[in-house]
Protein backbone atom coordinates (compact mmCIF):
# COMPACT_ATOMS: atom_id res chain seq x y z
CA UNK A 1 0.00 0.00 0.00
CA UNK A 2 1.38 3.58 -0.82
CA UNK A 3 2.22 5.90 2.34
CA UNK A 4 0.24 8.98 2.59
CA UNK A 5 1.44 11.60 4.99
CA UNK A 6 -1.31 12.66 7.41
CA UNK A 7 -3.07 15.70 6.33
CA UNK A 8 -2.35 17.77 9.73
CA UNK A 9 1.30 16.61 8.20
CA UNK A 10 1.44 18.39 5.12
CA UNK A 11 2.82 21.41 5.69
CA UNK A 12 5.49 22.70 8.39
CA UNK A 13 5.39 25.88 9.99
CA UNK A 14 7.24 27.88 7.70
CA UNK A 15 4.45 26.85 4.77
CA UNK A 16 5.91 23.92 3.24
CA UNK A 17 5.64 20.04 3.34
CA UNK A 18 8.23 18.43 5.86
CA UNK A 19 9.21 15.40 5.35
CA UNK A 20 10.44 15.44 8.77
CA UNK A 21 7.02 15.52 9.96
CA UNK A 22 5.35 12.63 8.24
CA UNK A 23 4.74 9.21 9.40
CA UNK A 24 2.94 5.80 7.58
CA UNK A 25 -0.53 5.03 8.46
CA UNK A 26 -0.69 1.13 9.79
CA UNK A 27 -1.54 -1.19 6.90
CA UNK A 28 -3.61 -3.51 9.62
CA UNK A 29 -7.22 -2.13 10.79
CA UNK A 30 -6.63 -4.58 13.53
CA UNK A 31 -3.59 -3.06 14.72
CA UNK A 32 -5.10 0.43 14.81
CA UNK A 33 -5.45 0.91 18.26
CA UNK A 34 -1.76 -0.34 19.12
CA UNK A 35 -0.18 2.18 16.29
CA UNK A 36 -2.32 5.05 16.97
CA UNK A 37 -1.25 5.27 20.26
CA UNK A 38 2.58 4.85 19.68
CA UNK A 39 2.65 7.17 16.32
CA UNK A 40 1.12 9.86 17.74
CA UNK A 41 3.08 9.78 20.85
CA UNK A 42 6.23 9.85 18.87
CA UNK A 43 4.78 12.29 16.67
CA UNK A 44 3.88 15.05 19.37
CA UNK A 45 7.26 14.55 20.72
CA UNK A 46 8.82 15.32 17.63
CA UNK A 47 6.65 18.47 16.57
CA UNK A 48 7.30 19.57 20.08
CA UNK A 49 11.38 19.43 20.04
CA UNK A 50 10.45 21.10 16.47
CA UNK A 51 8.80 23.89 17.28
CA UNK A 52 10.95 24.49 20.76
CA UNK A 53 13.76 24.99 18.74
CA UNK A 54 12.12 27.48 16.37
CA UNK A 55 10.98 29.68 19.55
CA UNK A 56 14.53 29.17 20.53
CA UNK A 57 15.57 30.89 17.21
CA UNK A 58 13.05 33.59 17.26
CA UNK A 59 14.09 34.74 20.35
CA UNK A 60 17.12 34.58 20.23
CA UNK A 61 16.86 37.27 17.18
CA UNK A 62 14.36 39.19 18.94
CA UNK A 63 16.94 39.45 22.24
CA UNK A 64 19.91 40.21 20.14
CA UNK A 65 17.86 43.22 17.91
CA UNK A 66 16.57 44.15 21.62
CA UNK A 67 20.21 44.63 22.86
CA UNK A 68 21.52 46.18 20.00
CA UNK A 69 18.69 48.66 19.88
CA UNK A 70 19.68 49.30 23.87
CA UNK A 71 23.34 49.73 22.13
CA UNK A 72 22.75 52.38 20.16
CA UNK A 73 20.22 54.20 22.26
CA UNK A 74 23.20 54.81 25.10
CA UNK A 75 25.22 55.77 22.45
CA UNK A 76 23.05 58.34 20.92
CA UNK A 77 22.64 60.04 24.52
CA UNK A 78 26.86 60.98 24.62
CA UNK A 79 26.12 63.03 21.15
CA UNK A 80 23.93 65.78 20.18
CA UNK A 81 20.82 64.32 18.93
CA UNK A 82 18.51 66.83 16.31
CA UNK A 83 15.39 68.09 17.48
CA UNK A 84 13.47 68.17 13.87
CA UNK A 85 10.92 70.84 13.32
CA UNK A 86 9.69 72.78 10.54
CA UNK A 87 12.11 74.49 8.39
CA UNK A 88 10.94 78.34 9.07
CA UNK A 89 13.01 79.84 6.60
CA UNK A 90 11.10 78.59 3.53
CA UNK A 91 7.73 78.05 5.31
CA UNK A 92 7.77 74.41 4.12
CA UNK A 93 7.71 71.12 5.76
CA UNK A 94 11.62 70.59 4.82
CA UNK A 95 13.49 69.21 7.68
CA UNK A 96 16.21 71.88 8.71
CA UNK A 97 19.41 71.54 9.86
CA UNK A 98 19.14 74.68 11.49
CA UNK A 99 17.48 73.33 14.45
CA UNK A 100 17.88 73.89 17.98
CA UNK A 101 19.09 71.17 19.64
CA UNK A 102 19.00 68.91 23.22
CA UNK A 103 21.35 66.26 25.17
CA UNK A 104 21.18 63.07 26.40
CA UNK A 105 21.06 62.36 30.08
CA UNK A 106 23.77 64.59 31.70
CA UNK A 107 22.16 65.27 35.32
CA UNK A 108 19.04 66.83 36.14
CA UNK A 109 18.08 70.11 37.95
CA UNK A 110 15.28 70.44 40.42
CA UNK A 111 13.92 73.54 38.65
CA UNK A 112 14.37 72.39 35.03
CA UNK A 113 14.47 69.54 32.85
CA UNK A 114 17.58 69.87 31.53
CA UNK A 115 16.09 70.12 27.84
CA UNK A 116 17.82 73.26 26.14
CA UNK A 117 14.66 75.34 24.84
CA UNK A 118 13.88 75.51 21.56
CA UNK A 119 12.54 78.98 20.72
CA UNK A 120 10.97 79.43 17.32
CA UNK A 121 13.61 81.01 15.74
CA UNK A 122 15.97 79.71 12.38
CA UNK A 123 19.86 80.47 11.50
CA UNK A 124 18.45 83.36 9.39
CA UNK A 125 16.48 84.86 12.12
CA UNK A 126 19.83 85.20 13.95
CA UNK A 127 21.55 86.69 11.13
CA UNK A 128 18.77 89.14 10.55
CA UNK A 129 18.96 89.70 14.15
CA UNK A 130 22.61 90.46 14.61
CA UNK A 131 22.59 92.15 10.48
CA UNK A 132 24.41 89.18 9.44
CA UNK A 133 27.58 89.32 12.13
CA UNK A 134 27.86 92.80 11.53
CA UNK A 135 31.29 94.13 13.28
CA UNK A 136 29.23 96.90 14.50
CA UNK A 137 27.35 94.27 16.97
CA UNK A 138 30.40 92.54 17.96
CA UNK A 139 30.46 92.90 22.02
CA UNK A 140 33.14 90.46 22.62
CA UNK A 141 35.53 87.40 21.86
CA UNK A 142 36.80 84.04 23.65
CA UNK A 143 38.35 81.13 22.33
CA UNK A 144 35.49 79.79 21.04
CA UNK A 145 34.85 82.35 19.05
CA UNK A 146 32.98 85.69 19.00
CA UNK A 147 29.84 87.20 20.98
CA UNK A 148 27.23 89.64 19.00
CA UNK A 149 24.65 91.82 20.32
CA UNK A 150 21.10 90.69 18.05
CA UNK A 151 17.12 91.74 18.64
CA UNK A 152 14.94 89.11 17.87
CA UNK A 153 11.51 89.32 16.04
CA UNK A 154 9.83 89.52 18.79
CA UNK A 155 11.62 92.20 20.32
CA UNK A 156 14.31 90.24 22.74
CA UNK A 157 17.78 91.37 22.96
CA UNK A 158 20.22 88.81 22.89
CA UNK A 159 23.62 87.86 22.99
CA UNK A 160 24.83 85.90 20.09
CA UNK A 161 27.75 83.33 20.47
CA UNK A 162 29.03 82.44 17.39
CA UNK A 163 31.81 79.65 17.43
CA UNK A 164 35.19 79.95 15.23
CA UNK A 165 34.89 77.56 12.12
CA UNK A 166 38.38 75.71 12.96
CA UNK A 167 36.75 75.08 16.37
CA UNK A 168 33.64 73.42 14.57
CA UNK A 169 36.14 71.66 12.24
CA UNK A 170 37.71 70.33 15.98
CA UNK A 171 33.89 69.00 16.38
CA UNK A 172 31.50 70.46 19.48
CA UNK A 173 34.80 72.28 21.51
CA UNK A 174 34.37 71.08 25.25
CA UNK A 175 34.37 74.28 26.84
CA UNK A 176 31.32 75.42 23.89
CA UNK A 177 29.66 72.15 24.67
CA UNK A 178 30.12 72.93 28.47
CA UNK A 179 28.05 75.98 28.26
CA UNK A 180 25.34 74.71 26.69
CA UNK A 181 24.89 71.72 29.13
CA UNK A 182 25.02 73.93 32.22
CA UNK A 183 22.96 76.51 30.71
CA UNK A 184 20.04 74.33 30.06
CA UNK A 185 20.01 73.14 33.48
CA UNK A 186 19.95 76.37 35.60
CA UNK A 187 17.87 78.72 35.88
CA UNK A 188 17.80 82.08 38.40
CA UNK A 189 17.89 85.70 38.53
CA UNK A 190 21.29 86.43 39.26
CA UNK A 191 22.39 83.49 36.37
CA UNK A 192 22.03 84.76 32.41
CA UNK A 193 19.60 82.63 30.82
CA UNK A 194 19.77 80.49 27.93
CA UNK A 195 17.75 81.13 24.64
CA UNK A 196 19.06 78.13 22.62
CA UNK A 197 21.56 76.34 20.74
CA UNK A 198 21.46 75.95 16.98
CA UNK A 199 23.81 73.78 14.37
CA UNK A 200 23.28 74.72 10.92
CA UNK A 201 25.99 73.52 8.18
CA UNK A 202 29.10 74.84 9.49
CA UNK A 203 27.71 77.09 11.95
CA UNK A 204 27.06 76.43 15.85
CA UNK A 205 25.59 79.15 17.97
CA UNK A 206 24.47 79.85 21.69
CA UNK A 207 22.04 82.64 22.20
CA UNK A 208 21.77 83.44 25.80
CA UNK A 209 20.38 86.57 27.29
CA UNK A 210 21.66 89.79 26.63
CA UNK A 211 22.91 92.25 29.72
CA UNK A 212 23.50 95.77 28.26
CA UNK A 213 25.32 97.41 31.27
CA UNK A 214 28.65 95.75 31.02
CA UNK A 215 30.50 93.83 33.66
CA UNK A 216 31.64 94.27 37.11
CA UNK A 217 35.33 94.99 35.87
CA UNK A 218 34.52 97.71 33.41
CA UNK A 219 32.46 99.27 36.19
CA UNK A 220 34.91 99.43 38.84
CA UNK A 221 37.51 101.02 36.18
CA UNK A 222 35.22 103.43 35.32
CA UNK A 223 34.11 102.27 31.76
CA UNK A 224 30.86 101.58 32.33
CA UNK A 225 28.55 103.46 34.31
CA UNK A 226 29.14 106.79 37.23
CA UNK A 227 31.29 104.30 39.65
CA UNK A 228 30.17 101.86 41.90
CA UNK A 229 28.85 102.89 45.83
CA UNK A 230 29.84 100.97 48.46
CA UNK A 231 26.35 99.80 49.15
CA UNK A 232 26.07 98.57 45.14
CA UNK A 233 29.12 96.73 45.49
CA UNK A 234 27.63 95.27 48.80
CA UNK A 235 24.59 94.29 46.67
CA UNK A 236 26.38 92.60 43.83
CA UNK A 237 28.46 90.57 45.99
CA UNK A 238 25.31 89.28 47.52
CA UNK A 239 23.80 88.46 44.15
CA UNK A 240 26.89 86.76 43.22
CA UNK A 241 27.04 84.34 46.21
CA UNK A 242 23.32 83.52 45.65
CA UNK A 243 23.96 82.68 42.23
CA UNK A 244 26.63 80.30 42.74
CA UNK A 245 24.78 79.05 45.89
CA UNK A 246 22.30 78.11 43.96
CA UNK A 247 24.53 76.26 41.63
CA UNK A 248 26.06 74.14 44.75
CA UNK A 249 23.12 73.54 46.38
CA UNK A 250 20.11 73.68 44.36
CA UNK A 251 21.16 71.87 41.42
CA UNK A 252 20.95 68.09 40.92
CA UNK A 253 23.60 67.07 40.47
CA UNK A 254 25.65 70.32 41.88
CA UNK A 255 27.48 72.52 39.26
CA UNK A 256 30.89 74.32 39.75
CA UNK A 257 31.21 77.13 37.79
CA UNK A 258 35.50 77.24 37.56
CA UNK A 259 35.81 81.00 36.56
CA UNK A 260 34.06 83.14 39.05
CA UNK A 261 35.50 86.32 38.17
CA UNK A 262 35.01 90.13 37.62
CA UNK A 263 34.55 90.10 34.00
CA UNK A 264 32.14 87.20 34.10
CA UNK A 265 30.30 89.24 36.24
CA UNK A 266 27.29 91.27 34.05
CA UNK A 267 25.88 94.20 35.22
CA UNK A 268 21.94 95.13 34.71
CA UNK A 269 20.72 98.84 34.39
CA UNK A 270 19.42 98.33 37.86
CA UNK A 271 23.03 97.07 38.81
CA UNK A 272 21.85 94.00 39.88
CA UNK A 273 24.58 91.00 39.31
CA UNK A 274 23.84 88.07 36.82
CA UNK A 275 26.72 85.40 36.41
CA UNK A 276 27.94 84.24 33.16
CA UNK A 277 29.96 82.09 31.13
CA UNK A 278 29.83 78.72 31.69
CA UNK A 279 32.84 77.56 29.76
CA UNK A 280 34.57 75.93 31.89
CA UNK A 281 31.54 74.77 34.76
CA UNK A 282 31.96 70.99 36.10
CA UNK A 283 28.78 69.09 37.04
CA UNK A 284 29.90 67.46 40.42
CA UNK A 285 29.76 64.18 41.25
CA UNK A 286 26.94 62.14 42.36
CA UNK A 287 28.65 59.72 44.53
CA UNK A 288 27.96 61.14 47.90
CA UNK A 289 30.84 59.13 49.11
CA UNK A 290 33.41 61.28 46.38
CA UNK A 291 35.51 64.20 48.11
CA UNK A 292 36.54 65.89 45.03
CA UNK A 293 36.53 65.75 40.80
CA UNK A 294 40.24 65.05 39.63
CA UNK A 295 40.76 67.28 36.36
CA UNK A 296 42.70 69.16 34.42
CA UNK A 297 43.07 72.79 36.09
CA UNK A 298 40.85 75.64 34.45
CA UNK A 299 40.14 78.79 35.45
CA UNK A 300 41.92 82.82 35.36
CA UNK A 301 45.08 83.46 36.69
CA UNK A 302 44.53 85.26 40.02
CA UNK A 303 41.31 83.84 40.77
CA UNK A 304 42.20 80.06 40.39
CA UNK A 305 42.26 78.28 44.15
CA UNK A 306 45.83 77.21 44.72
CA UNK A 307 45.09 73.69 46.42
CA UNK A 308 43.55 72.95 42.81
CA UNK A 309 46.37 73.97 40.99
CA UNK A 310 48.21 71.67 43.48
CA UNK A 311 46.24 68.40 43.50
CA UNK A 312 44.19 68.62 40.30
CA UNK A 313 41.46 67.99 43.01
CA UNK A 314 38.67 70.42 41.76
CA UNK A 315 35.66 70.97 44.68
CA UNK A 316 32.87 73.45 45.24
CA UNK A 317 35.64 75.38 47.71
CA UNK A 318 37.42 76.23 44.92
CA UNK A 319 33.95 78.34 43.54
CA UNK A 320 34.25 79.84 47.29
CA UNK A 321 38.13 80.72 46.89
CA UNK A 322 37.43 82.64 43.64
CA UNK A 323 34.63 84.75 45.26
CA UNK A 324 37.25 85.37 47.55
CA UNK A 325 39.24 86.94 45.52
CA UNK A 326 36.37 89.02 43.53
CA UNK A 327 35.03 89.84 47.25
CA UNK A 328 39.01 91.60 47.37
CA UNK A 329 38.28 93.23 44.04
CA UNK A 330 34.92 94.90 44.85
CA UNK A 331 36.86 96.32 48.19
CA UNK A 332 39.95 97.36 46.95
CA UNK A 333 39.07 98.34 43.09
CA UNK A 334 41.87 96.67 42.15
CA UNK A 335 42.91 93.90 39.98
CA UNK A 336 43.92 90.15 41.49
CA UNK A 337 47.19 90.54 39.67
CA UNK A 338 48.54 94.36 39.07
CA UNK A 339 52.03 94.00 37.64
CA UNK A 340 52.71 97.49 36.80
CA UNK A 341 52.71 98.01 41.26
CA UNK A 342 55.80 96.70 43.55
CA UNK A 343 56.76 93.51 44.43
CA UNK A 344 54.71 93.70 47.59
CA UNK A 345 51.53 94.95 45.93
CA UNK A 346 51.36 92.97 42.81
CA UNK A 347 49.17 90.08 44.56
CA UNK A 348 46.12 91.87 45.48
CA UNK A 349 45.06 89.50 48.13
CA UNK A 350 48.37 89.41 49.83
CA UNK A 351 48.30 92.89 49.88
CA UNK A 352 44.70 93.57 51.16
CA UNK A 353 45.08 90.69 53.84
CA UNK A 354 48.14 92.01 54.93
CA UNK A 355 46.78 95.27 55.34
CA UNK A 356 44.03 93.61 57.21
CA UNK A 357 45.71 91.87 59.16
CA UNK A 358 47.79 94.84 60.79
CA UNK A 359 44.81 97.13 61.22
CA UNK A 360 45.31 98.79 58.24
CA UNK A 361 42.27 98.10 56.22
CA UNK A 362 41.54 101.31 55.05
CA UNK A 363 44.57 101.76 53.19
CA UNK A 364 43.07 99.23 51.45
CA UNK A 365 40.00 100.53 50.30
CA UNK A 366 39.43 101.84 46.81
CA UNK A 367 40.14 105.58 46.81
CA UNK A 368 36.78 106.42 44.58
CA UNK A 369 34.73 105.47 47.50
CA UNK A 370 34.33 107.94 50.74
CA UNK A 371 35.66 107.00 53.81
CA UNK A 372 32.91 107.33 56.49
CA UNK A 373 32.53 104.95 59.81
CA UNK A 374 29.64 102.79 57.25
CA UNK A 375 31.81 102.16 54.60
CA UNK A 376 34.87 101.48 56.32
CA UNK A 377 32.97 98.92 58.83
CA UNK A 378 32.17 97.45 55.42
CA UNK A 379 35.51 97.19 53.93
CA UNK A 380 36.48 95.55 57.52
CA UNK A 381 33.57 92.91 57.28
CA UNK A 382 33.86 92.00 54.03
CA UNK A 383 37.90 91.38 53.86
CA UNK A 384 37.38 89.42 57.27
CA UNK A 385 34.64 87.30 55.28
CA UNK A 386 37.51 87.31 52.36
CA UNK A 387 40.14 86.17 54.36
CA UNK A 388 38.08 83.22 55.14
CA UNK A 389 37.32 82.15 51.77
CA UNK A 390 40.88 82.08 51.17
CA UNK A 391 42.21 79.81 53.68
CA UNK A 392 45.17 77.54 52.14
CA UNK A 393 43.20 74.67 53.30
CA UNK A 394 39.67 74.31 51.93
CA UNK A 395 38.10 72.52 54.91
CA UNK A 396 38.73 75.80 56.58
CA UNK A 397 36.63 77.78 54.18
CA UNK A 398 33.24 78.67 54.64
CA UNK A 399 30.45 77.46 51.75
CA UNK A 400 28.55 80.06 49.99
CA UNK A 401 25.53 80.05 51.42
CA UNK A 402 27.51 80.92 54.98
CA UNK A 403 28.86 83.62 52.18
CA UNK A 404 25.36 84.90 51.31
CA UNK A 405 24.30 85.31 55.19
CA UNK A 406 27.31 87.04 56.26
CA UNK A 407 27.18 89.67 53.53
CA UNK A 408 23.23 89.78 54.20
CA UNK A 409 23.99 90.95 58.41
CA UNK A 410 26.88 93.05 56.87
CA UNK A 411 24.57 94.68 54.51
CA UNK A 412 21.79 95.32 57.52
CA UNK A 413 24.31 96.52 59.92
CA UNK A 414 25.58 99.09 57.00
CA UNK A 415 22.20 100.17 56.77
CA UNK A 416 21.48 100.67 60.03
CA UNK A 417 24.66 102.81 61.11
CA UNK A 418 24.47 105.08 57.69
CA UNK A 419 21.01 105.77 58.45
CA UNK A 420 21.97 107.16 61.97
CA UNK A 421 25.25 108.95 60.49
CA UNK A 422 25.24 112.60 58.61
CA UNK A 423 27.91 111.69 56.80
CA UNK A 424 27.59 110.88 53.69
CA UNK A 425 28.91 107.26 52.20
CA UNK A 426 29.02 108.40 48.72
CA UNK A 427 32.36 108.96 46.88
CA UNK A 428 34.04 112.41 46.81
CA UNK A 429 34.54 112.45 42.87
CA UNK A 430 31.52 110.99 42.04
CA UNK A 431 29.69 112.83 39.12
CA UNK A 432 26.23 114.03 39.81
CA UNK A 433 23.43 111.06 39.80
CA UNK A 434 20.54 112.76 38.79
CA UNK A 435 19.49 109.82 36.47
CA UNK A 436 19.61 107.88 39.79
CA UNK A 437 17.92 110.54 42.07
CA UNK A 438 14.65 108.04 43.15
CA UNK A 439 17.17 105.27 43.39
CA UNK A 440 17.21 103.36 46.60
CA UNK A 441 20.10 102.83 48.82
CA UNK A 442 20.08 99.30 47.89
CA UNK A 443 18.88 97.78 44.66
CA UNK A 444 17.97 95.07 46.36
CA UNK A 445 14.56 96.31 47.73
CA UNK A 446 13.57 95.57 51.33
CA UNK A 447 10.44 93.13 50.38
CA UNK A 448 13.08 91.59 48.47
CA UNK A 449 12.88 87.78 50.64
CA UNK A 450 15.84 86.37 51.50
CA UNK A 451 16.27 83.29 49.84
CA UNK A 452 18.01 80.75 47.54
CA UNK A 453 15.32 80.21 44.54
CA UNK A 454 14.89 80.26 41.26
CA UNK A 455 13.84 83.46 39.09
Amino acid sequence: MEKTPHPSMLQSCGGKQDSSFRYDLPDKISDKNQHKTHTVRDYFKAASKKLAGVFAILLFRKSKKAIAEVNKKNKEVKRISCSTSTDHSTGSDVRSSARFKSFGSYGSSSSVSGNIPTPDFSFEDICKATGNFSPGNKIGEGGFGIVYKGKLKDGSLVAVKRAKKDKYDQGLPLQFKNEILTLSKIEHLNLVRLFGFLEHRDEQIIVVEYVGNGNLREHLDGVKGNGLEIAERLDIAIDVAHAITYLHTYTDPPIIHRDIKASNILITEKLRAKVADFGFARLATEDPTATHISTEVKGTAGYVDPEYTRTYQLTHKSDVYSFGVLLVELMTGRYPIESNRSVKERVTIRWAMKRLKEGEFVIAMDPRLRRSPASTMVVEEVLKLAQQCLAPVRQSRPSMKTCAEVLWGIRKDFKEKASSSSTSHFSANFPGRDAKANRYLFGIEEDESYGFISA
